[in-house]
């Protein structure tokens, strides 16, 4: 009788540790030099000691470490500890092991992150707005109406051909200062990294080859749209539509929501407050918005003279009298709201600057100029530097809805490479001081988690990311390794959640199947590669507006006044994919395959 209760104390308690325990991996899996580590988290205070690392194959224990000591309670954890693997190289699959509890299956490979920066580039396509190539079908070709143009004679209502770009997230409107990052990063992509990519698609986004990496294909397709954003030197639109555009879920092409047929509104930058309805931004000048555009123009200019000069030399031109319009009135532009209070709440500019004098210096480097010019650049771009060391949300709890886009710097990388003297190091320092101030939040618990849980946490947490590989790219100093790679196997599934935050990727793990999203909720398509905004303060859910579970919450045991993250539909604030945050994310991933083809090729 005692043997018999023993054996069901023994069962009792490895079905509890199942049950309350678990390790997140990412799904992805690791590359064999890269840092590995995972994450033991428990509902039970009593810490692990040990783990084991298991052969799929021949279910033989291949490598053996120590948890490391625990971290105080996270979410709905009272423990959480990192396993290092991080020695052990060998390729294979692999699942981890500490007493009964097992992780997920996972590769450890070379090629682990091969072509996934390639499968992000769906999502990118399947937003573009004019023809869609996965619709095979066209949209919005009424783009559009202007409005607040009359001090440039531009009268209410008139026409202006604004047809292409991107539709911003699940909703189709379309944000100038969105768009514009996103190429940017898409043309950082192509510029680093273009071994990476394949070209496997035409310049309609249709299959087919062209002699033009993807890549490449997409960032002239949000070039293109840009341009006609700011046809002349004294016109620059904001956005097309606004927030009218969710008062239903539709198909594109049967867009009609603003009174005017399939015309939809195109908001031009003055530099004063905008809203057309209830609710107004802050805008106070022309240079936030103005200055990206100045910046995508500038790189796309340096980067396709040699295969494409009559394009090159008209966005130079573009490039220039942009930034003379952000020159305007000093100052930022913020998307306009409607009738509800949400819109992006950008409160920084200068940042904007600093890259577009950056840019430009590196655009204009190669014609003969005075001395005295090519000096104007450098020191204008360094005295907008000055201005914002840091990026504000670095290492705070909070901050309103894109306060601070983007949400990288990357005006200090591109300044610092052309730079020589001790500017340069005051510029790495820059970086290095933001990395620090998350460093100092996401040493405290097992996740390395110092990313605010603001709306669109998984925008930062890949820009995060990025700052730290560029930091590490610029000194050669790897202290941020680890931390790097922890904010990248976050958005893969060493989460509380455990789910990978990128709709089909990978194709063997948990994902988003439910996303906030009218192309999987009427029509079943799938939004592949599309990174979703990611979990939220409960704080902030439990605050907004419209916010109903649609589907039983498979992750609830998760959930916590710290943090929410939920795959369903209803779910705007967590599980609406955004093109500007995957066109972000593509930059890292494009980053993370090109180290692991550099160190095989050692």
């Amino acid at each position: 009788m005692k043997c018999i209760l023993i054996l069901v104390i023994i069962i009792s308690t490895q079905s509890s540790a199942q049950e309350n325990s678990w390790i997140r991996i990412n799904q992805l899996g690791y590359t064999p030099s890269a840092i590995k580590v995972a994450v033991f988290c428990s509902k039970d205070d009593k810490a692990i000691k040990s783990f084991e690392l298991i052969d799929s194959a021949s279910k033989k224990i291949v490598f053996s470490g120590n948890a490391s000591e625990g971290f105080s309670e996270y979410g709905p954890f009272k423990q959480t500890q990192r396993l290092n693997f991080s020695s052990f190289k060998t390729p294979g699959k692999y699942q981890l092991r500490s007493g009964v509890v097992l992780s997920p299956y996972f590769i450890i490979d070379e090629d682990a992150y091969k072509g996934a920066a390639d499968f992000c580039l769906r999502y990118m396509r399947q937003q573009r707005c004019g023809y869609n190539p996965f619709l095979k079908d066209s949209c919005h070709t009424y783009d559009g109406y202007a409005m607040y143009g009359t001090k440039a004679g531009i009268k209410d209502s008139s026409f202006i051909n604004v047809v292409g770009g991107w539709h911003d997230a699940s909703d189709y409107l379309q944000y100038s200062t969105t768009s514009a990052n996103a190429t940017y990063h898409l043309l950082m992509a192509y510029r680093d990294f273009q071994d990476v990519f394949s070209d496997n698609h035409i310049a309609n986004g249709l299959s087919g080859k062209n002699g033009r990496l993807d890549i490449l294909d997409e960032a002239k397709f949000g070039l293109d749209w840009l341009l006609k954003m700011h046809p002349k030197p004294q016109w620059m639109f904001n956005q097309i539509a606004d927030d009218r555009d969710h008062i239903s879920m539709r198909i594109p092409k049967l867009d009609s929501q603003y009174g005017k047929g399939f015309e939809r509104p195109v908001y031009f930058i003055t530099g004063e407050p905008q809203g057309l309805f209830k609710y107004s931004n802050r805008t106070k000048g022309t240079s936030s918005t103005a200055a990206k555009f100045s910046s995508a123009f500038a790189l796309g200019s340096f980067l396709l003279k040699k295969y494409d000069p009559s394009f090159a030399a008209t966005l130079r031109e573009h490039s220039l009298s942009a930034m003379n319009f952000a020159t305007l009135k000093y100052g930022v532009t913020q998307t306009a709201p409607g009738k509800a209070p949400y819109f992006y709440e950008e409160d920084n500019w200068v940042d904007d600057m600093q890259l577009g004098y950056a840019e430009i210096h590196r655009l204009l480097n190669d014609i003969p100029m005075p001395e005295s010019l090519t000096k104007d650049l450098l020191d204008s771009s360094f005295y907008f530097a000055l201005q914002e060391p840091v990026t504000p949300w670095l290492g705070a709890d909070t901050a309103k809805h894109y306060q601070w886009y983007p949400f990288i710097n990357l005006g200090h990388y591109e300044l610092a490479k052309q730079l020589q003297d001790s500017r340069r190091d005051t510029l790495i320092q820059f970086y290095k001081q933001g990395i620090e101030r998350v460093w100092n939040k996401a040493k405290n618990n097992g996740f390395y988690r110092g990313v605010p849980f603001i709306w669109c946490s998984n925008n930062l947490t890949t820009s995060f990311a990025i700052q730290c590989y560029l930091y590490k790219q610029l000194t050669g100093d790897e202290t941020y390794n680890e931390l790097e790679q922890a904010n990248f196997d976050w958005l893969f599934g060493v989460n509380p959640w455990g789910t990978s935050m990128v709709y089909g990727l990978p194709a063997w793990g948990d994902t988003p199947v439910d996303p906030h999203s009218a192309f999987t909720h009427l029509k079943n398509y799938p939004i592949d590669g599309g990174l979703v905004d990611g979990p939220v303060y409960g704080s902030i859910f439990n605050n907004l507006i419209g916010i109903k579970l649609y589907q039983q919450d498979e992750y609830a045991a998760f959930q916590s006044p710290l943090a929410v993250y939920h795959d369903d539909y209803g779910d705007y604030s967590t599980n609406e994919p955004t093109m500007d945050g995957t066109a972000s994310l593509i930059y890292l991933l494009a980053a993370k395959e090109a180290e692991a083809k550099l160190l095989k090729k050692k």
